[in-house]
């Protein structure tokens, strides 16, 4: 498993690119634009999603997929959540049948709310399919500046393999076998990131961040749980680790459109100021839909899709939370 092909161009397949580079290996990065594509071979930097940052010169750019899988011992799966399944499905004709599929993607897919892997086994049957999640900014990992994350995979034996193949000095990889606790962890942290910034926009406080964060860990964990995931999975870095980072760093897509909802912005002026795609806005209908059809009680991530599909009032969705019943303490 020398050889990775990264599928996806953002700054995230981007700087997966740099971490496999720095890991010595073969890397052919496909990105869905030509444009993109020549930009990166052109500059040898992704101007579009990750400017600034010189890339390593022996990234290969492409933007014929075909081209792409053929390069790659193993694939991994870095475009936004959202596309995976029509990108999966052009991928089924090319890919062969043992070819490791590592999915990079954050998100539950909108009108199914299936998790990232279950698209794959609907898509790419067959596949050994593993997830990489945690508290990773692209735009450090792309500097090299040191980060870890987990890598998960049903078969202890195949995770530690990928580690071996994509992890370095600095970013370290972590093998684990909760595939539903790593996805479910990834995925409505951006939902709960959302809710972080609208406090911090909204100017309550530290107070009020710091115990909104720890009640969205215990949604997540509920969640997770009702889908046969391990709680401690969750303490780990693809639940708390990448929580915490969301919750609080200025990079973060998401904690800084809830920023920007908080001091009243628009939600169609702030996305359509961006490039990258902001998961949570198009994950929190479907994590509320499979938390109501589970029977899971998600108040915070009821909260943010109120405000973010629905055009609910801010101020109005945080008087309704703050109005709930006192309760215990638990999950």
């Amino acid at each position: 498993m020398e050889r990775l092909s990264i599928i996806g161009a953002g700054a995230w397949g981007t700087a997966l690119a740099q971490a496999a580079r720095r890991a010595e290996r073969e890397v052919t990065l496909w990105a869905h634009s030509p444009e993109v594509a020549e930009g990166l071979a052109a500059h040898a930097e992704n101007r579009h999603y990750l400017p600034g940052i010189p890339l390593d010169p022996a990234i290969r750019p492409t933007a014929d997929l075909a081209h792409a899988v053929q390069a790659g011992d193993i694939l991994v799966l870095a475009t936004p959540a959202q596309r995976l399944r029509g990108i999966a499905e052009q991928l089924a004709p090319l890919t062969r049948a043992d070819t490791p599929l590592v999915i990079a993607a954050k998100g539950l897919e909108r009108g199914t709310g299936k998790r990232m892997s279950t698209v794959l086994a609907e898509t790419l049957p067959g596949r050994p399919a593993a997830v990489l999640s945690g508290p990773t900014f692209a735009g450090e990992v792309a500097r090299g500046l040191p980060a870890a994350a987990t890598l998960a995979a049903e078969e202890a034996e195949g995770a530690a393999a990928l580690v071996d193949a994509l992890g370095s000095r600095g970013f370290r990889l972590y093998a684990g076998t909760d595939v539903v606790g790593a996805e479910i962890g990834g995925a409505v942290k951006n939902v709960i990131a959302i809710a972080a910034g609208i406090v911090a926009g909204r100017g309550l406080g530290e107070n009020a961040r710091a115990a909104l964060v720890t009640r969205g860990l215990a949604e997540i964990a509920r969640l997770a749980v009702s889908q046969g995931a391990h709680a401690d999975t969750l303490s780990g870095l693809s639940g708390l680790g990448d929580l915490s980072l969301s919750c609080t760093g200025i990079a973060s897509r998401n904690y800084t459109l809830g920023v920007a909802l908080g001091e009243g912005q628009a939600l169609a002026d702030v996305l359509g100021a961006r490039r990258s795609v902001t998961e949570g806005v198009h994950t929190a209908r479907a994590v509320v839909e499979l938390a109501r059809g589970s029977g899971i009680d998600m108040p915070i991530a009821e909260a943010v899709d109120a405000i973010v599909n629905d055009d609910a009032a801010v101020d109005a969705t945080i008087d309704k939370l703050l109005a709930r019943p006192f309760r215990a303490e638990a999950l």
